[in-house]
């Protein structure tokens, strides 16, 4: 499988690199020091998993580009491998599309385990974060859902909304966010879908109601 390893230290990236490489049915495809150049290293290479880190100041950090990342390249499968082992960390990261969250000082087996769990579409969760405690918070979220529409868009989909609403064309959003007309049209489709609007005017009250203007 071809993975990709985001982290903004270099020892760090070698380290993992070397793990992983010695596998026999693994190799590191590429390395990114944040997530803007993780995300054209995904791009470039379309690596079955990606390997992200939460916090790379000053970049973008692993956050924001694994919304980015899983919404735009959902046949990557992202592992945060993070020092951070607060379950509020690993809700954001679920709710941004990942599927797996590991500690940087969890055994090499672990990282090795996960990274095969992931890829055959599983989803690995470090073992000290509290499961009950993701499912009370996945639960609720859920039920936010389906009061407020808003909350059913991607990441990207909150990005191109109000450029929408603005009057920037396909092809000026597609330039401005690098990505391909064909995926803005797509993620066009799926705002007025899951918002349930019929046109663009519709579109244009609704950001005006949800203040989308000021993003």
């Amino acid at each position: 499988m071809k993975i990709v390893i985001v982290d903004d230290h270099a020892v760090v990236r070698s380290g993992f690199s070397m793990i992983l490489n010695y596998q026999g049915d693994m190799e590191v495809v590429a390395t990114a020091a944040d997530g803007r150049e993780a995300y054209l290293m995904v791009g470039k290479h379309r690596p079955d998993i990606l390997l992200m880190d939460l916090s790379m100041p000053p970049g973008e950090s692993g956050l924001v580009a694994t919304g980015k990342i899983s919404s735009d390249f959902p046949d990557t499968k992202i592992i945060v491998l993070t020092m951070y082992d607060d379950e509020e960390y690993l809700f954001h990261v679920l709710k941004s599309g990942a599927s797996g969250y590991v500690l940087k000082n969890a055994p090499d087996e672990e990282l090795l385990s996960a990274i095969r769990m992931v890829y055959k579409g599983g989803t690995y969760i470090h073992p000290q974060m509290t499961t009950s405690l993701v499912r009370d918070y996945i639960k609720k979220d859920l039920e936010t859902k389906e009061s407020d529409p808003f909350k059913l868009l991607s990441t990207r989909e909150t990005e191109i909304l109000p450029l929408i609403a603005k009057g920037y064309g396909n092809k000026e959003i597609a330039e401005k966010l690098f990505v391909s007309v064909k995926t803005v049209e797509a993620h066009k489709a799926k705002i007025m879908e899951k918002l349930n609007l019929k046109s663009r005017p519709e579109l244009v009250e609704y950001a005006l109601r949800k203040k989308l203007f000021d993003f």
